[in-house]
């Protein structure tokens, strides 16, 4: 098969906002705004792509990865349910004039088997449950005590039946929501496996190989399925984002300016929009756009909706 390259310059980039390590990107269609989190400097950020204006929010803790709540009428933001260090937090970000700081509640507690985790990759599955991974915050210990857990309104939050990683993401769901991809970011690691996702339920099973990345260059990190089943994995360290077909065959590369993207998200008015954050910190010479968000147009490319947490 041949594999098509797309490659995205520097133009694509947005002004006035560089992350430490940006993630968990998703698309608010019903105010036409993308929100996104930068974990280690504890912000919530928010883009109205048709102005350009960037607004962020403080956090108490850091946030892993983020999800919409339900539409509550016609307010200018949508509530938000935030993976963080210590459990699940509900996060409303004021609007007014001055606010700086997120309003953050408590809606559950993690017990952590060992000091040093926080919340990673997360999304909600078609049916609304939030879906969020664990890890040691210092990855230089290659320690596997990261998992996977399972929260909804009605059953709190529990484990997913997932572990053994250590830097456990790339979630993303098939577009029937039938099957559950994840994929294991540290270089020990290296791969993307798929499962079936029993929908009624939630549980995991018959855990295979998707993609195994391990000749490759770049790490699977953060990831999205687009309406035709396809995979987008950010290659960490390779500068790009990979397509991979639901048989798992690279058929798309899409090179942007970052050499460290985090995670993608598909959105916009008509769904053909990329936004693309990436991985900043103390490597800035060796990559100048490290920690810059790209935002970008695919044609022939439409994402699905992300789905809100149900509660």
């Amino acid at each position: 098969m041949t594999v098509e390259t797309l490659e995205i310059g520097p133009e694509a980039l947005l002004d006035g906002v560089r992350d430490s390590t940006g993630e968990s990107p998703v698309w608010d269609a019903t105010r036409g705004r993308w929100f996104w989190t930068d974990i280690p400097g504890r912000v919530i950020r928010r883009l109205d792509p048709e102005s350009g204006a960037i607004r962020s929010w403080r956090l108490a803790e850091m946030a892993g990865c983020l999800a919409l709540r339900p539409d509550r009428g016609s307010g200018p933001h949508p509530g938000l349910v935030c993976a963080c260090e210590s459990g699940i937090f509900d996060v409303a970000l004021p609007e007014h004039d001055g606010a700086e700081a997120a309003a953050m509640t408590r809606l559950a507690s993690v017990s952590h088997p060992r000091a040093g985790m926080r919340f990673n990759d997360g999304r909600c599955d078609r049916q609304g449950r939030f879906l969020a991974s664990t890890m040691v915050s210092d990855t230089s210990l290659g320690d596997p005590s990261g998992r996977w857990h399972r929260f909804t309104g009605r059953g709190g939050l529990e484990e997913a039946g997932l572990g053994g990683l250590i830097v456990p993401n790339g979630s993303a769901f098939s577009p029937d929501g039938r099957v559950f991809y994840a994929s294991g970011t540290d270089p020990r690691e290296r791969m993307v496996w798929a499962f079936d996702y029993d929908t009624e339920s939630g549980a995991l099973a018959n855990r295979r190989v998707f993609v195994d990345m391990r000749g490759m260059v770049g790490l699977p990190d953060g990831a999205t399925v687009d309406a035709a089943g396809g995979y987008w994995s950010c290659a960490l360290g390779e500068g790009c984002i990979k397509r991979f077909t639901p048989e798992g065959v690279l058929d798309r590369i899409v090179r942007v300016p970052m050499r460290k993207p985090t995670m993608c998200a598909l959105g916009g008015a008509d769904g053909q929009s990329m936004l693309v954050t990436s991985l900043g910190g103390a490597d800035r010479e060796d990559d100048p756009h490290g920690g810059r968000v790209a935002l970008f147009r695919l044609p022939g490319v439409r994402g699905i909706a992300e789905p809100r947490f149900a509660g």
